[in-house]
């Protein structure tokens, strides 16, 4: 049994908690609403016994980080995006942590102008993300807004793009959503309620005090968020209020500061619809008439629903992603098998798909501010294929290079190989996976295996390269991806049977797709880890608890793993706005099935894999108390002498550090540890 001690703190009070008539008891409670200062000491602690498990790896872990950084170029260039006159992109610097924004006027060959240098602004931070970064229509002026402690709440400057000088101009407690009014005026925004759910938006004259700012909207549905944007035409701005299953919309004139937002269709339970302009017209993407969406259209003098039209009729295997408007054409973004295309219409009605060249593949509409042209950018990347941007002629169909992303050391695609396959489900489903592995691989179930999951929020887990990888893939790893339901990797009926009442099936997905792998020889249980995320890190805990004998080693990223604590507590980031996910715990019938899957309360006196979890002290997503209450509670009941290992970002929110470099360092300890425990 893991004889690690819990380090001092105060107060560690059991707390009872009632609900349904059931009294439960969380001895872990404390390490929430305990002493600040204990609390902070214990998590410190437990950091330390992490490094100190881990320090005859730290050789491994250097050797990893240098493989890992010798992959990139360091110094490098963005493909850059034109906009109105301008070529707009970031660089990298050798040695600098963040990336710079810059742009050039009429041509590359031009003289550069630096926008925003995030490693000047990070010099006294210990953390920088950067959220909002809009230029005024003018291009005189630029917008952003910066998170310096990793809980994804900003602060919204306004820089003078002339002279260098950051005008007075200053609104907090902001969120992604920032755009100008067409007149350079004004900007909208988006602040925050007490429990950092995006609800208002608001209008900002340049040079005003926030605190005169008007409100446009205010959202008061805790079940919903919102979020705003601009069209492409930039004629209208759109206010989306959207939860798990259910969506609405507000529309406004984007030219000058009388912003006013109208209705475009009051809400209804379960559709979900979203807005795109073109023209004299509206496109509506909507859930109403079928799950996998269609899409409608709308005069834009009279919208009103008597007045929609269809323009693409609803299929029960083919999902519309997306519907992205230019002057004279359309860009339908679906999904089939499992796989993304892009459907071009001209003005005249004709349609084509542009052409991909491998069987699995990642694909999606890049960044394409510009509205009057024929040109669309791409990316496009596979397991085996770097991250590629291509300019595509939407009238010519031919195709342009813009950059792929370098890969130092002499990177060889085709000394890799790329395969989908299907694991039978409990039910007869048939779970895709997809995996990568060095050519000559063989099925003798003796190949290491990293099998990754998430599963929840409708998300597709789509196949991508990854340059780091390769320091596993060239120690002979297979790596997996299950795309199990709860995401919707096969279409919106693949989420909708894997969240609610039905959310056992994405925890039976993923293990049938390890025992898959197993059974056709790609691995052993003694050589299969797994890794997940936030709600992939639920899958995680799931996955242990029923069926630890399976793995040898566990990462657990930000997990999602003190579910009914967290689903019966509406002050919580998240909570109410995803009851039509997991379900609201007010019922007893959700209550009860919450129960039956959570993590934390369905650990079990049993043996379980070699663990490293991960959790960051200012996550608003995912609270550090989660993972820390987990692991306490596994080390109290677990039966065996394997690793369990607890590493805390004390600066840093869900997404983990923010600089490149250190990014690189996590995925190198994370890769030193499975090395370590599959080797060891």
């Amino acid at each position: 049994m893991d004889e690690h001690p819990l380090p001092p703190c105060a107060k560690r009070l059991p707390k009872q908690i009632t609900q349904h008539g059931e009294t439960r008891v969380d001895d872990y409670f404390w390490l929430r609403d305990g002493d600040p200062a204990g609390i902070r000491a214990y998590l410190e602690a437990e950091n330390a016994y992490t490094e100190a498990v881990l320090k005859p790896a730290e050789p491994l872990q250097a050797r990893l980080y240098e493989e890992i950084l010798g992959r990139i170029e360091e110094t490098d260039t963005s493909a850059p995006v034109p906009l109105r006159g301008y070529f707009y992109y970031t660089r990298t610097e050798e040695g600098k942590a963040y990336p710079i924004y810059c742009r050039k006027r009429g041509s590359m060959g031009a003289e550069e102008e630096i926008l925003l240098d995030l490693n000047e602004l990070a010099k006294n931070e210990k953390y920088l993300r950067l959220g909002n970064f809009k230029v005024s229509p003018d291009q005189r002026m630029l917008a952003y807004s910066l998170d310096v402690s990793g809980d994804e709440v900003y602060i919204t400057r306004v820089k003078d793009l002339a002279t260098g000088a950051l005008l007075l101009d200053r609104v907090e407690n902001t969120y992604y959503g920032l755009e100008w009014t067409n007149d350079g005026r004004s900007l909208l925004y988006v602040t925050l309620d007490e429990a950092k759910r995006p609800y208002r938006a608001w209008l900002h004259t340049l040079g005003d005090a926030a605190q005169s700012d008007r409100l446009l909207y205010e959202e008061l549905d805790e079940r919903f968020h919102l979020t705003l944007h601009k069209s492409r035409s930039k004629r209208f701005l759109f206010f989306e209020l959207d939860s798990a299953d259910t969506s609405e919309a507000w529309y406004a004139e984007a030219a000058g500061g009388r912003v006013e937002p109208r209705l475009f269709a009051a809400r209804r339970h379960t559709i979900e619809y979203d807005l795109e302009h073109q023209g004299d017209q509206f496109f509506i993407r909507t859930t109403e008439g079928g799950r996998n969406f269609r899409v409608l259209m709308a005069p834009a003098a009279d919208p009103c629903p008597e007045n929609w039209a269809e323009k693409i009729a609803h299929r029960e295997e083919v999902m519309v992603e997306s519907v992205d408007a230019f002057e004279r054409h359309l860009v339908i973004t679906e999904r089939e098998n499992g796989l993304r295309r892009l459907r071009i219409e001209d003005e005249n009605g004709d349609t084509h798909f542009v052409e991909m060249p491998e069987a699995v593949y990642t694909l999606a509409p890049g960044e394409n501010p510009e509205y009057e042209t024929g040109i669309l950018r791409f990316h496009y990347t596979s397991l085996v294929t770097p991250m590629t941007a291509f300019d595509y002629d939407m009238k010519t169909r031919e195709r342009t290079l813009v950059k792929q992303a370098p890969v130092r050391g002499g990177y060889n695609a085709s000394l890799y190989e790329t395969v989908r396959v299907f694991a039978p489900a409990h039910d007869g489903a048939k779970v895709p996976v997809s995996m990568v592995y060095r050519k000559g691989m063989r099925r003798d179930g003796s190949n290491p295996t990293l099998l990754y999951g998430y599963g929840s929020y409708g998300i597709s887990i789509d196949p991508a390269f990854s340059s780091d990888r390769l320091s596993l893939l060239d120690r002979g790893f297979i790596y997996a991806i299950a795309h199990i339901r709860g995401g919707e990797d096969l279409g919106k009926k693949w989420h909708d049977d894997g969240k609610l009442l039905k959310k056992w099936n994405t925890f039976d997905d993923f293990l049938a797709a390890a025992e898959f792998l197993i059974a056709e020889k790609y691995t052993s249980r003694q050589d299969l880890a797994i890794m997940g995320g936030s709600a992939g890190g639920m899958l995680m805990g799931v996955a242990i608890n029923r069926k630890p004998e399976l793995f040898g080693a566990v990462i657990a990223k930000v997990p999602f793993v003190d579910v009914l604590n967290t689903a019966t507590d509406p002050s919580l980031p998240l909570t109410v706005i995803e009851y039509d996910e997991w379900g609201n715990s007010n019922r007893r019938d959700f209550w009860e099935y919450i129960r039956s899957y959570s993590p934390y309360d369905n650990v079990a006196r049993q043996a379980y894999p070699n663990m490293l979890v991960t959790a960051g002290l200012n996550d608003p997503r995912v609270s550090y108390w989660e993972p820390a209450k987990w692991v306490a509670k596994l080390r109290t009941l677990k039966t065996d002498h394997n690793l369990l290992l607890l590493k805390t970002n004390m600066d840093a929110g869900h997404g983990g550090a923010s600089g490149r470099y250190e990014r690189m360092k996590e995925t190198a300890l994370d890769y030193a540890f499975l090395l370590t425990v599959m080797n060891g």
